[in-house]
C-alpha cells in the first residue's frame, strides 16, 4: 500500500512538472495573452522567492505567469536564488565538518597529551647507586639491577660516589646505546659533598614489564652512564 502511494505521488510529481513545462515554453513563445501591467522588479522577486505575502489570485501572479518578459525575468531570478542556497548550504555543511574535525583533533591530543604530576601523585622511590660500580656506553655490565613500578613515579636516586654536581637528565631505554628512549626527565642535584642525588618525576605507565636500562648523563659534561633496570 504505502508503495503504491509513494509511485502515485511521483506520478502525479513528474505530471505536475510537465504541464509547467508545457505551460512556460508557450508563455515564452509568445502565445499568451498577459492582463494588466507589468509588476514592478520588487514584485517579480517576491514571486521568485515564493514568498509566503504573495496570493496566487493576485493579478501580478496572473500576469507574471502569462507574460513571456515577466516570466523569464522569474525564472532568472529563481535560479539566482537557488545558486545561493546551495551556496549557503555548502558553507553550513563545511563549517559543521569543520566543528566536527575539530572536536575530534581536540579529543585526539588530549587523550594522547601525557598526564602530568598534578593529575596524578607519583609514586615516591629510591635507586641507591652510591656504592655502585658504574659502565659507561656499551660496556657489558655485572651490576645488580635496580627496579621500578610501571607507573608515574617520583625517583630520587643516591649517584655514584664522586659524582659531579650539576643538572642530570634521568632517563629509561631499551638498550646501552640511548637511542631507544622510553622515557626521561631532568633536574639539577643536591646533596652535601661529594655525595649528591637528583629527583626526577618519570612517566613509566606505558611501559611493558621486563628489562630496561636506566640512564644518568650529566648535563654539562655529557658523562652518560648506564644501569640495569627492571620495570615491574
Amino acid at each position: 500500500m504505502w508503495l503504491n502511494l509513494r509511485w502515485r505521488s511521483r506520478a502525479e510529481d513528474r505530471l505536475d512538472a510537465w504541464i509547467t513545462r508545457q505551460h512556460q515554453e508557450r508563455v515564452l513563445a509568445g502565445r499568451m495573452i498577459p492582463v494588466g501591467p507589468c509588476p514592478d522588479e520588487a514584485s517579480l522577486k517576491s514571486i521568485a522567492k515564493h514568498s509566503k505575502d504573495i496570493s496566487l489570485s493576485d493579478p501580478r501572479v496572473n500576469h507574471a505567469a502569462n507574460c513571456p518578459a515577466c516570466m523569464k525575468r522569474v525564472l532568472e531570478l529563481r535560479l539566482v536564488y537557488r545558486s545561493r542556497r546551495r551556496r549557503l548550504m555548502f558553507t553550513a555543511a563545511a563549517g559543521c565538518c569543520l566543528i566536527v574535525v575539530s572536536i575530534v583533533v581536540v579529543a585526539i591530543r588530549r587523550a594522547n597529551t601525557p598526564h602530568h604530576s598534578s593529575d596524578m601523585a607519583a609514586i615516591p622511590e629510591i635507586i641507591d647507586l652510591w656504592n655502585a660500580g658504574t659502565n659507561r656506553g656499551d660496556q657489558p655490565t655485572r651490576l645488580q639491577p635496580v627496579s621500578l613500578p610501571a607507573a608515574l613515579v617520583k625517583v630520587t636516586i643516591i649517584l655514584p660516589r664522586y659524582s659531579e654536581p650539576g643538572r642530570y637528565m634521568v632517563a629509561v631505554t631499551r638498550d646501552q646505546k640511548g637511542i631507544d628512549l622510553v622515557a626521561r626527565g631532568s633536574a639539577a642535584s643536591t646533596g652535601e659533598v661529594n655525595r649528591e642525588e637528583v629527583s626526577v618525576d618519570i612517566d613509566l605507565r606505558n611501559l611493558q614489564r621486563g628489562d630496561y636500562f636506566l640512564l644518568t648523563t650529566h648535563e654539562q659534561n655529557q658523562a652518560s652512564y648506564y644501569y640495569p633496570l627492571q620495570i615491574k
